[in-house]
């Protein structure tokens, strides 16, 4: 029987809590269960295993990032949409770094399409609607985005541009434009 109290939601939601303060390769059921001051038997009446309860805090944190995103978005085109986006996921990133480690998890593809994965891609893909891109170069564009966003986003919270300058919130607001640029000018394919 489980334990009163305990729902998959609410050990997925301490995870992710957990995840933010001590990292996400370190949370593991028995990270949970002292969470909760129970045996680790307890939580596998609700989830199945460390991966399960892993994949649950990368869906979690897939789906709050879309739920972040999409707010943002709404009302905004062009590089205005670029800007609320980028600037969403670095600072969903900086309040919750475990959770956006675990957005980062590699999930199966019946996994992963039921996510909310696909929802930031057509956040993306609505934004490069602004720019006049068709296939195949939407989906380069996407890809290049969310390469330069989530590559900037994991190096600034590694400590990479700790120690130069200019600052980094100052190489974000340049590399956005240059993002903006880019799409702007996007070139055809054959064009020199």
């Amino acid at each position: 029987m489980p334990r009163a109290g305990l729902t998959a939601d609410r050990v997925t939601r301490a995870g992710a809590e957990l995840a933010d303060e001590l990292g996400f390769d370190q949370v593991t059921p028995s990270v949970v269960a002292r969470h909760f001051g129970v045996q680790v038997a307890s939580l596998y009446s609700h989830v199945r295993n460390a991966e399960d309860l892993r994949v649950r805090i990368a869906l979690l944190a897939l789906e709050e990032m879309a739920d972040r995103g999409a707010a943002a978005l709404a009302g905004r085109a062009g590089k205005d949409a670029l800007i609320a986006l980028g600037d969403t996921y670095r600072d969903y990133a900086r309040e919750h770094p475990g959770r956006y480690a675990a957005a980062q998890m590699r999930l199966d593809h019946e996994t992963a399409l039921a996510s909310a994965g696909p929802r930031h891609s057509a956040m993306i893909r609505a934004i490069l609607r602004g720019y006049d891109l068709t296939e195949p170069d939407q989906t380069h564009a996407i890809r290049l985005l969310g390469g330069a966003f989530h590559g900037y986003i994991t190096q600034e919270l590694g400590g990479s541009f700790d120690h130069s300058e200019p600052g980094p919130e100052k190489s974000w607001g340049r590399i956005l434009d240059a993002l903006d640029a880019l799409l702007r000018h996007w070139p055809h394919e054959g064009q020199p």
